[in-house]
């Protein structure tokens, strides 16, 4: 055992701490959630002194640990953190801890501590880094390399890497779980479960982390909400498969109550680990808060924010051409589709799905990423000029990890297509997925994508993904090989040289939609799309929840048509326009059939949106923990508190004829504002008589409250009818 002094290291940043005691064989945390203060203070020596629990009968003789490379060895009989064998031997790794290392800022905000290990059972050099942020989240990364030398009766078979997991302990008072499920077109469902006794398993086998992706996984103490709680989460920063677990053994995970964990989903046989070779596993963020979910949602926001890839310049009002002319591209109707943009104030135009060889419906053409000239005869060219000559950007949408076999590229080329050498299996959406890990379709892609980027000058890529991958193996001459990891690889270092290629080029990630949300392909990429509806009903509450993870300014939501395309419900437009203003807005439907009185009522839309990006790009996102599930209220609120817009909407009718007083999240109670009703988008349908006495005088002209009735008191809301909203502008009074 190290001195006292040796023996604890902490880092502590926003409130967060992570205090880990180094010891022999192998270290174990003894502390990670709210900052306790100094660890070099008694309370450092009187964690350690407290970090055994009681030998219990039936269990081995000496105190189970929950070491931070939990095992076997330690007595741990939950998920361990290392699984997989040498040709069926070597199967129980011991970590050693061979070096350690801590280095934290002058200021002592945050910092990284770093393990390395040696493992003579599985001959396997490990590392173990955890990094916290200013904001106090917590990364943690790990990695193994195969060394022969160290054990060579078995060094010398390769090892076959099962699952390499990254865990973190949390206490007995976290008793419910909340995290996500989902289909196409409602995506980022929430499920809460009591944290019960067992393995709580959440893993994606689709090649991507799915529109049912767990996303979030939160444990929290009962009844935790948007605003109040303490929890515990994680979240896999990984664009491939997943896993993720929420385990509680009756004799517990040493001093704690249970682990939370998540790791890479591999395939039998994916990671094999010759002498020399190396492994880095996806990178998991642990993130604490005691203010419930949002508090959560503003420690990840604050860490996207402070990247130095992420985007600094006001976030472009979009026009995508999609649900407004589908595959039908014409130039003349596109130029009037783009007049109209212009004089509703759009920013940035994308070309969607129909402009390449063959594509004039989905069966045909994905991989012959061609410009087709029967349907442009002088290429994209003219229609570029159109949209920069009304001062716009120009966006282009591709699918390029996807085939459709009726393509040239298939029939040149069938070997390039991601499936079994025995016959591939059943398409999905008439198209398969290429295997762009093989250098010849790699090199095919960048050449191709990047010459019409540099042809164009294209500013913005929609990069789709529309299908699950099945039978994920590469056709090789010796056989077979899973390739999901590979292809994920791949992806990223075609994203990667993408973009160092055209610095200034943004993109956005959809999969079917929101199939692709994960904070690994953000790493890469500037928008999510965050589903494929655009039904405001169902889009605020996918949002809502993708907001728990992805600030607003990276995540794209349009303007439908009245009659949604995904659903066929039909909304009002002041609806739409309200639910598509609070993140990255744009449109997705045929301005040239709207009415004057549309356009008008869009065009205000935009002005508004203009008026207040700066906020919802850069404030704090809050909810309203509400009793009534047909209502919800969420805002954004500066950083300095300032000026703060939140959205009352009513999704259905309920019991309930009054909401009673409904507090507002994230204001000063000690300040005084101006509030006003901002009904320039069109007024919301209410179902009542009249509005309560405050809503009709802020209708009119803004009026003063207080904080302490706003965020203390609350405040009586109107009872809207179902599929409406609300708009409210908050503004501290100097």
């Amino acid at each position: 055992m190290l001195s006292g002094a040796e023996a604890v290291l902490a880092l502590r940043a926003g409130g967060t701490a992570l205090i880990v005691e180094v010891r022999h064989p192998t270290p174990r945390v003894l502390h990670w959630g709210a900052d306790l203060g100094d660890p070099t203070e008694v309370h450092g020596d009187d964690l350690r002194l407290t970090a055994e629990p009681a030998i219990l009968n039936n269990s081995p003789d000496e105190p189970r640990v929950l070491s931070v490379w939990p095992s076997e060895y330690d007595g741990w009989s939950g998920t361990a953190a290392q699984s997989g064998n040498a040709a069926g031997y070597a199967t129980t790794p011991r970590p050693l801890l061979e070096s350690h290392r801590i280095d934290v800022p002058d200021d002592g905000v945050g910092g990284r501590i770093e393990f390395g290990f040696v493992d003579r059972v599985t001959a396997i050099r490990s590392s173990l880094v955890y990094e916290l942020d200013r904001f106090g989240v917590l990364a943690v990364r790990m990695s193994i390399e195969r060394d022969a030398a160290l054990h060579p009766s078995t060094g010398g078979a390769p090892y076959t890497l099962d699952g390499l997991l990254a865990l973190m302990p949390v206490p007995e008072r976290a008793t419910e779980l909340l995290d996500f499920t989902g289909k196409w077109c409602r995506e980022r469902a929430p499920q809460r479960t009591p944290f019960g006794f067992g393995t709580h398993a959440r893993a994606t086998r689709r090649g991507k982390p799915g529109h049912d992706s767990p996303y979030l996984l939160v444990a929290g103490t009962p009844s935790f909400g948007f605003g109040h709680g303490e929890v515990w989460a994680m979240h896999l920063a990984w664009s491939g498969e997943q896993r993720y677990l929420a385990e509680r053994l009756p004799e517990g995970a040493g001093a704690f109550s249970a682990v939370i964990g998540a790791g890479e989903g591999l395939r039998s046989g994916e990671v094999l680990l010759a002498d020399g070779d190396r492994y880095d596993a996806p990178t998991v963020l642990f993130i604490w808060s005691d203010a419930g979910t949002d508090g959560l949602a503003d420690r990840l926001h604050r860490r996207l924010r402070s990247r130095p890839n992420h985007p600094s310049t006001p976030r472009p009002l979009v026009l995508n051409t999609w649900e407004a002319v589908y595959f039908d591209h014409d130039l003349d109707r596109l130029t009037q589709l783009v007049k109209r943009a212009a004089e509703v104030g759009v920013e940035r135009i994308v070309l969607d799905d129909g402009w390449f060889h063959r594509r004039r419906q989905a069966d045909a053409g994905l991989g012959d990423w061609f410009v087709d000239r029967d349907v442009w005869p002088d290429g994209l060219g003219p229609f570029v000029e159109v949209v920069r000559s009304h001062g716009m950007q120009f966006g282009l949408w591709f699918e390029p990890e996807m085939v459709n076999l009726d393509s040239e590229l298939a029939e040149r080329h069938p070997d390039w297509i991601l499936g079994p050498s025995a016959g591939l299996g059943p398409s999905s959406r008439q198209q398969y997925v290429l295997d762009i890990a093989r250098p010849e379709a790699y090199g095919y892609l960048l050449t191709r994508i990047d010459a019409l980027v540099r042809e164009h000058s294209i500013d913005y890529l929609k990069w789709d993904h529309n299908r699950d991958l099945i039978e994920a193996v590469s056709r090789e001459a010796s056989g077979d090989r899973p390739g999901v990891r590979r292809q994920t690889l791949a992806l990223y270092r075609l994203l990667d040289e993408l973009r160092e290629r055209h610095p200034g080029l943004e993109i956005e990630t959809c999969s079917g939609g929101g199939g692709r949300v994960d904070l690994g392909i953000l790493d890469r990429t500037d928008r999510v799309w965050a589903s494929d509806c655009n039904d405001p009903v169902e889009r605020v509450q996918i949002e809502r929840w993708t907001r728990a993870l992805v600030p607003p300014e990276l995540i794209g939501s349009h303007l439908g048509s009245a009659r949604a395309h995904t659903t066929s419900r039909t909304t009002d437009l002041s609806f739409r326009l309200v639910a598509s203003l609070t993140a990255h807005p744009g449109i997705e439907q045929d301005l040239t059939a709207a009415s004057d009185s549309e356009l008008a009522a869009i065009a205000a839309w935009s002005r508004l949106y203009r008026e207040i990006r700066p906020l919802l790009h850069t404030g704090r996102v809050v909810n309203a923990d509400l009793a009534d599930d047909a209502t919800a209220l969420y805002g954004t609120v500066a950083r300095d508190g300032s000026r703060a817009v939140f959205t009352w909407v009513r999704f259905q009718s309920s019991a309930a004829g009054q909401s009673g007083r409904v507090r507002f999240p994230g204001l000063d109670r000690t300040a005084r504002y101006r509030v006003a009703i901002r009904e320039e988008l069109g007024a919301a349908s209410r179902h009542q008589g009249r509005d309560p006495e405050w809503v009709a005088r802020a209708a009119e002209h803004p009026i003063e409250l207080s904080g302490a009735v706003l965020a203390g008191a609350g405040v009586p809301m109107p009872t809207l009818n179902p599929q409406q909203a609300m708009l409210i502008d908050i503004e501290r009074i100097p």
